[in-house]
């Protein structure tokens, strides 16, 4: 089963500073009916002005996964952690039993970000950073684990979830499978082109819930990246 949840019908705010989508109810966009796919919570597809972001607000029990589309982010925390995170690379925070956190852009021209949320296997814990390049010529024409809380995916960013995140380029014509356990929830978002999973077309910056499918076949139809969430 896929369902499809088009770009535009997707509940958002515009902050001038900030242009943000939510795939999942989030902050003034309520929807009882839309508050998560499993595990995963939070979807935000974020435009960051330049030389503005997030100040220092607090955070726990939660995996905080950043993948960067364009621009890049200036991470601050009150572990001391500080890094700055360009397009194509990804950072994660788990954010444990409690931490304080800054995102800016500090760059001259608009930031975009996919922020991701995703429901943590147990509570508490020490907070932690790490963030790591991806490089997208690494990642082409396969789906790459960025994200991982499992041990086999080495050389994937930890995270405290029994989930992964992976990416992928994609030119025209080119196809990627992915498979799981019929019971995983599954969320696809194009960054840019489009692709068909599974027969179905999603099209830049549309959410694809998945639930069911064994197996998925991705299949570009124009020059695409997209970023894929297995969660429980």
């Amino acid at each position: 089963m896929i369902e499809l949840k088009p770009f535009a019908a997707l509940g958002g705010a515009d902050h001038g500073w900030l242009k943000a989508k939510h795939h999942f109810s989030f902050a003034s966009y309520y929807d009882p009916s839309n508050m998560s796919h499993g595990a995963l919570r939070v979807w935000n597809d974020d435009e960051i002005a330049p030389n503005s972001g997030f100040p220092a607000h607090p955070h726990r029990d939660m995996e905080i996964i950043t993948y960067v589309r364009e621009g890049a982010i200036t991470h601050q925390d009150s572990l001391g952690n500080k890094g700055r995170t360009e397009a194509g690379d990804v950072q994660v925070m788990s954010a444990g039993s409690g931490i304080r956190h800054s995102e800016y852009n500090l760059e001259p021209t608009t930031t975009r970000i996919f922020q991701i949320w995703i429901e943590p296997a147990t509570e508490g814990g020490q907070p932690t950073w790490g963030a790591k390049p991806f490089p997208k010529s690494d990642r082409s024409g396969k789906l790459v684990t960025l994200a991982s809380g499992f041990a086999d995916d080495e050389d994937a960013l930890p995270i405290r979830a029994k989930a992964r995140v992976l990416g992928t380029t994609l030119k025209a014509g080119e196809t990627a499978e992915y498979s799981a356990d019929k019971t995983r929830h599954i969320y696809l978002v194009p960054a840019a082109g489009s692709v068909e999973v599974n027969g179905i077309r999603v099209n830049a910056r549309d959410g694809a819930a998945i639930r069911d499918e064994a197996t998925l076949r991705i299949t570009a139809l124009e020059d695409s990246e997209l970023v894929l969430v297995d969660a429980a």
